[in-house]
């Protein structure tokens, strides 16, 4: 895979520092049993890296010393790792908001079966990717036959009571460019979304959030591939928004990779640009554990464009 680091590294993103730490997103590993073009961790089936019971223990510690009131469960599949349901049912029942960043697929598994039920039962926020509302553009991105699992998806999830009105089950799809190009403006595409699926399948969700490719790992080396990464560069730098600045996801949020290291986003995490918070050449989130970070700078690099590009970036979608 073709690496953007050495080009990102250079930057002349202006600096930011942390507010109050809100959210802990933690990677549970990188494998998935889809491979989709442009997936940020170059998570698949082949890939071995998974967090174990020892870290997943650090984790429910942080929360509970800590006072976090998210937890953000990414991947891969998170739902692939074995201690999933575990750490889901102990940061429930302190109280913690439990997002479930899901590609729906995964609830269609052989050895998955109950699932959604789990989640539902747990009344952990799903997170879906759903990239578009078009069979073809789904299947161009994450594999034929996706599109078609993730609408069987999408049906159980709603017939759990997700997506519906005054059913505290809140489901919300994620839209990723297909190529080298912004998310166009989050609210018409949502209005969008909700039309075509409702009137093709019955399909019903809360929200859309429209997220903007990042130049790194899958993504970035495809657009080395393609000779199209300083020309994308060009359209995120010249798209660039003061405004986002105030509300970039880092500032509230840090990020844990499969071994229990701190980064600032899950996008540094992949760059290996670690946060920096003690004497240490990579943070762990034990060190944290009396640390308090609020005020420290955030590391920057150029691929940080990508979050305040257009009408901005984050785990929640549009900033502007």
């Amino acid at each position: 895979m073709l690496d953007t680091r050495p080009m990102l590294m250079v930057s002349s993103f202006p600096a930011i520092e942390r507010h109050q730490l809100e959210t802990l997103q933690v990677n549970l590993g990188y494998k998935c049993n889809l491979s989709c073009t442009h997936c940020h961790v170059a998570a698949g089936p082949n890939r071995k890296e998974m967090m174990s019971r020892e870290v997943i223990e650090d984790i429910l510690r942080f929360l509970e010393v800590r006072s976090i009131g998210t937890l953000d469960l990414t991947g891969g599949a998170p739902e692939m790792n074995p201690y999933f349901k575990e750490l889901v049912i102990c940061a429930r029942a302190m109280g913690v908001n439990v997002i479930d960043r899901c590609n729906l697929t995964i609830l269609l598994e052989q050895g998955y079966e109950g699932l959604g039920e789990f989640l539902a039962e747990q009344q952990v926020e799903v997170v879906a990717s759903l990239p578009c509302y078009a069979e073809q553009n789904v299947d161009k991105q994450r594999g034929k036959g996706v599109y078609q699992e993730s609408i069987k998806a999408l049906q159980l999830l709603n017939s759990l009571g997700y997506g519906k009105p005054d059913s505290g089950l809140a489901l919300n799809l994620v839209y990723n460019p297909g190529g080298a190009f912004l998310p166009p403006p989050q609210e018409p595409l949502e209005e969008d979304y909700k039309r075509e699926l409702f009137e093709n399948y019955g399909i019903v969700f809360n929200a859309l959030f429209a997220l903007t490719n990042m130049p790194i790992a899958r993504f970035g080396s495809f657009l080395l591939s393609k000779g199209q990464f300083n020309d994308y560069m060009g359209l995120l730098k010249n798209s660039y928004s003061e405004n986002n600045l105030r509300s970039v996801m880092c500032k509230s949020l840090i990020s844990v990779d499969w071994q229990g290291y701190v980064y600032d986003c899950d996008f540094n995490q992949m760059l290996n640009i670690p946060l920096i918070a003690t004497d240490k050449p990579k943070t762990h989130l034990r060190d944290l554990l009396e640390t308090d970070i609020h005020g420290n700078p955030i590391a920057v690099a150029d691929h940080c464009y990508g979050c305040t590009a257009g009408q901005g970036s984050s785990c929640g979608g549009a900033l502007d």
